[in-house]
């Protein structure tokens, strides 16, 4: 995949899988609501999630957005990635709004952006820090697996 059809399925897709190391070895998988910035990947969640203890502990972590249904259809970006924890109030509230706006479709109510303000302090900024990438697409494979 070149790196603007990699940019574009990341902008148009919707839930990013991130995978932290866990405590005890094993891998540890959740999905995220995330927004692009300066080309960056960025997310928030809970201060006290598990993904951000993995994270306080090793900040490594690989992050796949996917796509298809068909194996001729399928197509993906895999990302490893240092995660930068951000903890104030402000960077955090603003990320929140950046998710709740391309989520919900637009603009932010200034009743939603209080609210997201309100949840961000109980929330961490997450910002991906890419290192490498991986990328498949199955459709440029013309049928011949």
């Amino acid at each position: 995949m070149t790196a603007g059809e990699a940019a574009e399925l990341l902008a148009n897709s919707r839930t990013v899988t991130c995978a932290t190391n866990g405590r005890d070895g094993w891998p540890h998988l959740m999905p995220l609501w995330y927004v692009i910035r300066g080309g960056e990947l960025w997310s928030w969640t809970y201060a006290k999630s598990q993904k951000v203890r993995n994270l306080e502990r090793d900040p490594r972590c690989t992050l796949q957005v996917e796509t298809g249904t068909e194996y001729g259809e399928l197509r993906g970006v895999m990302l490893a990635c240092h995660a930068a924890i951000h903890r104030e109030l402000d960077a955090v509230a603003a990320v929140g709004a950046e998710i709740a706006a391309r989520y919900g479709g637009g603009a932010l109510e200034p009743d939603l952006e209080a609210a997201m303000r309100a949840q961000a302090a109980k929330r961490v900024a997450l910002q991906f820090l890419e290192r490498r990438r991986a990328s498949w697409d199955h459709r440029k494979l013309g049928g011949t697996y």
